[in-house]
């Protein structure tokens, strides 16, 4: 066993080792496929994205495949959406079990959607306006998609140690072109009579690989994860890479360290140290307040970050009998882009 924790810790640090070096040699922001890089579960947003080392729900198939390792009950279910800036929505759905309490592991799946709303298109043309649209062509307007689903599997080989991993189908389509003209400036058309079109689709297979360990003082735990590990992505002619991020992180209930009564009064602090393929290190700070495992405030900070530094939450939860209830709200102020409004939803049984 031992052996075995030796070498999954390997096996990630030799990940973000490879990651670490292969993004010090490109510049930044040469990443594709961003929608991977925006965080889902409003309570994870809420304490900064610093879960590395919390352990879960389902919804750490997105940030952590290790944390959902020792998931209470036999299946965990969590649903959400993000409205994101310039009226985009993000919509995301997970779902983990454990069967034989967890004796054999915990296996989820997840979801992860981006609407865009839809686009005027146009082409270039010689006429007096310089262009056609939708009402000179029908059927130029496009509406982009994005989407991630995939699969994950997470242990924990003792008291102290998990770890977890997941595989993920991701695609975007940016939609057809018409970008094919005659030389006086006229549309290509298919024997049918429908335009020339160019698809703007790519689609690539990526890793996720963690580990969560407790360290055994007090609730202190520390993990460690590689994401959005895969191969280059293509559209047209050219080549990207998906924004890669490897993370480590602790966290521990602070009043641990005090008489207080735990069964009234948790206050969570968690930290991570992120190194993203597109962007400088950052770190990220959450805490999380919860009154009689009902009641749970949290803030969250990021730095250094471009519109947004810091986010608030708030969170209900309830069990009843052997059923788990919860509810996430996340709220993060993105300066000139507006606010950026997160729900989600817990299940558990």
């Amino acid at each position: 066993m031992q052996r075995i924790i030796t070498l999954s810790i390997l096996v990630v640090v030799l990940c973000g080792m490879v990651a670490w070096p292969a993004t010090a040699q490109q510049k930044l922001a040469q990443t594709g496929m961003k929608f991977l890089a925006v965080g889902t579960d409003a309570r994870a947003v809420a304490l900064g994205e610093a879960v590395t080392s919390v352990e879960g729900t389902s919804s750490s198939l997105f940030f952590n495949p290790a944390a959902m390792a020792r998931i209470s009950g036999f299946t965990s279910i969590s649903v959400g959406q993000t409205k994101w800036i310039a009226d985009i929505k993000h919509n995301f759905g997970s779902i983990a079990f454990s069967p034989f309490d967890g004796e054999y592991g915990v296996i989820g799946f997840m979801l992860q959607a981006v609407d865009y709303g839809e686009f005027e298109g146009t082409v270039r043309a010689t006429n007096e306006k310089g262009y056609l649209d939708n009402s000179d062509i029908p059927g130029l307007n496009f509406k982009p998609s994005a989407l991630m689903f995939g699969f994950g599997y997470a242990r924990a080989l003792s008291d102290k140690f998990s770890l977890g991993a997941g595989v993920k189908y991701v695609q975007q389509n940016l939609g057809d072109a018409i970008n094919s003209l005659t030389d006086d400036g006229s549309v290509i058309y298919n024997p049918d009579g429908t335009p020339y079109k160019l698809s703007n689709k790519s689609k690539v297979l990526a890793f996720d690989f963690g580990i969560l360990y407790h360290t055994g003082f007090k609730s202190l735990n520390f993990g460690m994860t590689v994401r959005n590990f895969s191969n280059e992505a293509r559209f047209q002619n050219e080549g990207f890479q998906l924004p890669l991020t490897f993370r480590i992180g602790l966290s521990m209930n602070v009043l641990d360290l005090t008489d207080l009564d735990k069964e009234m009064h948790s206050f969570l602090v968690t930290f991570d140290a992120e190194h993203p393929r597109d962007f400088q290190e950052q770190l990220k700070i959450g805490g999380e307040y919860t009154f009689m495992k009902i009641l749970s405030l949290r803030i969250g900070y990021v730095s250094p970050a471009d519109e947004h530094g810091v986010v608030y939450g708030v969170g209900l939860q309830k069990m009843m009998d052997n059923l788990g209830l919860g509810i996430d709200y996340a709220y993060t102020p993105c300066g000139i882009f507006g606010n950026v409004h997160r729900f989600s939803f817990q299940f558990s049984y």
